[in-house]
């Protein structure tokens, strides 16, 4: 779980310096319609940095399946990379040469894997988990 945290930590990085590069620097760069597609790519990444701090929070709660956690956590970081990189990419393509052609694909299978995090979720509580102080 220790590297599930740190690139947890890493990604919550990124993405303050991807939205901040999003913000101030790309705005001049890229079309109004990339630009959001940019800070789609940024919000995604935001919310399951978010979940996968979750995950890592859960760890030590009585009655929690951990494989459960491990797995939803490496899900949602696969998803940030597919989803949210292909988005960023995608997004660049007036700024850099990227083949888009293959990105298109790419970024819904992001989103297979951040929903099957969130399946994860929901399986990883046991028989005897609780939340009682």
């Amino acid at each position: 779980m220790k590297n599930l945290l740190r690139l947890t930590a890493i990604l919550g990085a990124l993405a303050v310096a991807i939205g901040a590069f999003g913000a101030h620097g790309l705005k001049a760069m890229v079309s109004p319609e990339y630009l959001e597609t940019f800070k789609t790519g940024v919000a995604y990444q935001f919310y399951h940095v978010l979940a996968m701090g979750l995950a890592v929070a859960l760890w030590s709660v009585p009655g929690i399946r951990q494989k459960q956690l491990r797995r939803a956590g490496w899900c949602w970081a696969t998803g940030i990379l597919l989803f949210s990189g292909s988005l960023y990419l995608l997004s660049l393509r007036e700024v850099i040469s990227v083949p888009t052609a293959v990105l298109g694909p790419i970024t819904p299978l992001g989103g297979l894997f951040f929903i099957a995090g969130w399946v994860l979720l929901f399986f990883a509580p046991g028989r005897n988990f609780t939340l009682d102080a």
